[in-house]
């Protein structure tokens, strides 16, 4: 029986290679940390934006559905396919609708991943999402 038992979890070990878990933020050094002033007045800031908890919660599903956090690009990837495998190279919209549902865009940053050929068209996805249960209810590509 020991056996047995042994040769299940012996078996099962490289399994757990296959869950890994979300990546950690980085921190900066205490040094660099240092030199960053936090403004008296955010609010002051230009280009800020608040969002609120739902919309924020719906735009991260639609996000990890659109593109997971550990997808990586196929080998022999262009640098322009690297590149539309980086989350930063995109833009969002999102917008309540009615009945708990969110409405969130995806679209490629215009400029970013061009690099000397046309524009990116055609790729990005719209979602609905339910926040009530938080399932993706549609997808429009």
């Amino acid at each position: 029986m020991k056996r047995l038992l042994l040769l299940v979890l012996c078996a099962s070990l490289p399994a757990c290679a296959l869950l890994r878990r979300p990546p950690r933020p980085i921190y900066a050094p205490p040094l660099e940390a240092a030199n960053i002033e936090f403004p008296f007045e955010i609010l002051d800031l230009e280009g800020s934006v608040t969002v609120t908890g739902t919309l924020f919660v719906a735009m991260q599903l639609a996000m990890e559905d659109f593109l997971p956090w550990d997808i990586q690009p196929h080998k022999g990837a262009t640098p322009r396919e690297e590149c539309l495998y980086k989350r930063e190279s995109y833009d969002m919209i999102a917008a309540p609708g009615y009945g708990g549902v969110v409405f969130v865009q995806i679209w490629p940053r215009p400029g970013v991943c061009e690099m000397g050929g046309g524009p990116i068209l055609g790729f990005g996805a719209n979602y609905a999402i339910d926040t009530l249960t938080w399932r993706i209810l549609r997808i429009y590509h």
